[in-house]
């Protein structure tokens, strides 16, 4: 009878510290969805002050390696000239700029190229509609190379600055995408240059997040240079490709493709047929992979 008492106490006392984990557990969820609390969480920068000095340090060279560039540079109308943001201010720009590309060919490749390098280092919005321009200006096969040039430049460069104090910004912006990467290239050490190739030709992460994950991650340099260099060369093709050259104008739309005043917005150069293409491309690049698993299997 004893006995029986007491299982009736132990049970009766279990409940109660249930209920008062379960009371303390609703008050720490409605504490963390407080408005202040996500406030806190969100004004919590991940840098310390020393990285934030370093990266500062950093953004101080290169805008003023910029700067010097831009010295050197023959006279312009600058009112005219200003980073493109969408398609109309990218025709404007390609009109105010032909003029001075035919007659200053050198000096405004050297400047394209540290805007573009530069943009892609700090991760400033807008080198698509570079891309577009290099297309418009130097047509396709010169487009391409100074947009892969310049692209894989900028993603190495963003690699080590990212090397240097991205560890932090990233597990702060991207908790769960930083986990789900860091597993997906652990499971793919052995074939590593086709994983980054794939993710390089299609779309299926932002080339923001590798260009930032991928040292964090312990992927080699060489093997981001060479998917970088060799997997961003399908896309810059569909970009350069949309160019409106001087004679487009005498040819019908058929003859010469998507120019670049049929273009209401950046969306239309990726429709359901480029990405099938892409992912095709990205496709080949795994089948290797997916072939000696199937040898393993067997």
């Amino acid at each position: 009878m004893a006995s029986a008492r007491n299982l009736v106490v132990e049970i009766a006392a279990g409940n109660e510290r249930g209920k008062v984990l379960t009371m303390r557990d609703e008050e720490k969820a409605k504490e963390d969805d407080s408005p202040s609390a996500k406030r806190s969480k969100f004004e919590r920068f991940p840098l310390t002050r020393w990285e934030l000095a370093a990266a500062l340090g950093v953004f101080l060279v290169f805008s003023t390696g910029l700067f010097c560039i831009y010295l050197t540079m023959p006279a312009a109308d600058y009112g005219k000239l200003k980073l493109p943001r969408s398609i109309s201010d990218l025709r404007l720009l390609k009109d105010n700029l032909a003029t001075y590309v035919s007659e200053y060919p050198a000096q405004f490749i050297l400047g394209y190229c540290s805007t573009y390098i530069f943009m892609q280092t700090f991760m400033i919005p807008g080198t698509i509609f570079m891309s577009l321009l290099a297309g418009a200006l130097f047509g396709i096969v010169r487009g391409l190379f100074l947009v892969v040039f310049n692209a894989t430049a900028g993603a190495s460069s963003c690699f080590f600055l990212s090397k240097l104090i991205g560890r932090p910004l990233v597990n702060w912006l991207w908790p769960e995408k930083m986990r789900f990467f860091q597993a997906e290239i652990a499971k793919r050490k052995e074939k590593l240059l086709n994983y980054m190739l794939f993710l390089r030709v299609t779309p299926t992460l932002p080339n923001l997040f590798i260009n930032l994950a991928s040292p964090i991650v312990d992927i080699p340099f060489h093997i981001f240079f060479l998917a970088t260099l060799l997997g961003l060369i399908p896309a810059s093709y569909i970009t350069v490709k949309c160019h409106l050259a001087n004679h487009v104008a005498s040819l019908s739309q058929h003859q010469a493709g998507l120019a670049l005043g049929d273009l209401k917005s950046v969306k239309d150069l990726y429709d359901f047929k480029t990405l099938s293409v892409l992912f095709l491309i990205g496709s080949i690049s795994i089948l290797p992979t997916l072939l000696k698993r199937k040898r393993i299997y067997e």
